[in-house]
């Protein structure tokens, strides 16, 4: 939705914190504000206009002298304004002033009280709160400068350089000056030891429906990432049937090398299948190449898995965007949820898959949820992840694990998400969609991209360079030609020994190739286990 900026502490010119916010003019192309509180902090605000495009200009002022800037979307803000905060008189009908009335009414306690995606900063006075949804759907980082000012951002770009230590803003906690770091969010499903509930498929299907409906909201254009998988497939289905009960035809979009993409082909079976106006989008090799130095600026990553995966969705949302579409649903989560990676089945226990699947989600926004925010928002475009419901992942990851083990089901990963849409009397999907096993989406858009992408990387990196990687990059030190060259545009961007400390490396367990693409797993119907011992060391 947006980026905002965030300067706690007196003296920090004003035309210089516009400058800085400006460098996340992508996350917020519609318009942009600053404003300045009588005791010297500073709110800046680069907005994408989603709900409330007319009034819902940022920042805003509360009931009295409280501030606040939002990024993300409050799913049930009416709900509130309509209840708790029935008394409260609102200056706009945009969903993110509910968090500085919320503020005003309960203090700090107030972030488990809301239901969507967020990251946020209220300033009263000298006082202050700053929060990030449960999972880290939307990214915020925090910093200290030299002269002790706090620092809260959307994207690091906007204060590396302004600020002697930084890191990553945990998701489900809040900060303020009189508690530090506080975690609200403390759901049950985080401890393994309870997940004890029965399977319930019908719960799944209406459950993870109301996810999804919920993130319909919107007032502008409305869209879905179809890669052709289960995961953004079932999305697709269930909000094409919502957005017929309104009348409306949705728009779905895929990407490939070319039209026979694996993802490209199940893609278009899907829109046929549901009726959505489809858009396919192709990319070249060497386009993809070509922007590596750009994207990865706006990722602020060097994970491989993410580089890999950005550049096809990177095109895409440009894509997208140019289409008038402001938001689209995706599909993140699900193989967290449900131990859907091939990997899952060489899990040696009932209790290590279940450890797996809770670290897998809790450390979403280092991996899928970084990758599908900067690669959309990098354009403009807000991606919403249904599968992430605080409800729904208080029914999923609470399932006997044992029922979502692809040991269960002759080797099926994700099969009672598979089952409980599997509705023969109206049907979801094509079954042929319904059961297709999971693609990695960065091999999902084309074999050929991760082949040559590998290939390339490692005409960019010399042997001795990688041999003498522990030297250059004595953190995180990359293990293959690949991972180094991500890392040295990373460095270019971003020298600083904190930066690379907010990166954590995707690597897959129990399987001989530390590679995270699915084909290098020997589960793979088409397993290539050789890609991932390229150029490795002896």
């Amino acid at each position: 939705m947006c980026g905002i900026l965030a300067i706690i502490g007196k003296g920090k010119d004003e035309e210089v914190v516009k400058v800085l916010s400006k460098r996340m003019s992508h996350r917020g192309p519609d318009e942009s504000d600053i404003h300045v509180t009588e005791n010297g902090h500073i709110l800046a605000h680069e907005r994408l206009s989603i709900i409330d495009l007319h009034t819902g200009k940022q920042p805003i002022q509360g009931s009295s002298t409280a501030w606040m800037i939002h990024n993300g979307e409050i799913y049930n803000h009416q709900k509130l304004r309509d209840g708790i905060l029935k008394d409260h008189t609102f200056r706009t009908t945009s969903d993110s002033e509910v968090i500085v009335h919320l503020y005003e009414k309960f203090g700090y306690d107030f972030c488990d009280m809301l239901d969507g995606m967020f990251a946020f900063v209220v300033i009263d006075g000298d006082d202050y709160i700053a929060g990030r949804d449960p999972l880290g759907v939307k990214p915020l980082y925090y910093g200290l400068d030299e002269r002790g000012r706090m620092y809260f951002s959307s994207e690091m770009k906007s204060i590396a350089d302004q600020c002697k230590t930084f890191s990553t803003f945990p998701p489900g906690h809040y900060y303020t000056p009189e508690t530090g770091f506080v975690k609200y969010y403390q759901p049950k499903w985080e401890d393994e030891t309870l997940a004890v509930e029965e399977l319930d498929l019908k719960a799944i299907r209406e459950t993870l429906s109301e996810g999804v409906r919920k993130r319909l909201m919107s007032d502008v254009p409305i869209g879905v990432l179809l890669s052709g998988g289960l995961d953004s497939s079932l999305t697709s289905s269930i909000a094409s049937r919502y957005m017929k009960e309104m009348g409306k035809t949705l728009h779905s979009f895929s990407i490939g090398l070319d039209a026979e993409a694996p993802d490209a082909k199940a893609a278009r079976k899907v829109a046929e299948f549901l009726g959505t106006q489809h858009h396919e989008i192709h990319f070249t090799i060497e386009q993809g190449i070509e922007i590596l130095d750009k994207l990865i600026w706006h990722l602020e990553t060097y994970d491989v898995t993410s580089v890999r995966a950005s550049t096809p969705m990177y095109f895409l949302s440009k894509a997208i965007t140019e289409k008038g579409i402001k938001v689209v649903l995706s599909g993140e989560g699900a193989d967290e949820i449900f131990g859907g990676y091939l990997y899952f089945r060489n899990a040696p226990s009932v209790e290590d898959f279940q450890k797996e699947t809770i670290e897998r989600v809790q450390k979403l926004f280092t991996a899928d949820l970084l990758r599908a925010d900067k690669s959309t928002m990098a354009h403009g475009l807000e991606a919403r992840v249904p599968f992430l419901d605080k409800a729904f992942l208080e029914l999923a990851i609470k399932i006997k694990p044992e029922e979502k083990m692809p040991q269960t089901y002759d080797g099926v990963e994700k099969y009672i998400l598979r089952k409980a849409f599997d509705t023969p009397e109206q049907p979801y999907l094509p079954s042929e969609v319904l059961w297709r096993q999971k693609e990695q989406f960065s091999d999902g858009v084309g074999y050929n991209w991760i082949d040559t992408l590998i290939e390339y990387c490692s005409s960019q990196v010399t042997d001795e360079q990688l041999e003498r990687a522990e030297e250059t990059y004595p953190y995180n030190t990359p293990l293959t030609k690949e991972a180094y060259f991500y890392r040295s545009i990373f460095h270019k961007h971003f020298p600083q020994l904190a930066a690379a400390q907010t990166v954590r490396k995707w690597i897959p367990k129990w399987q001989e190739n530390q590679d995270p693409s699915g084909r290098a797993n020997a589960a793979h119907v088409q397993a290539d286990t050789t890609i991932a011992k390229i150029d490795i060391p002896v």
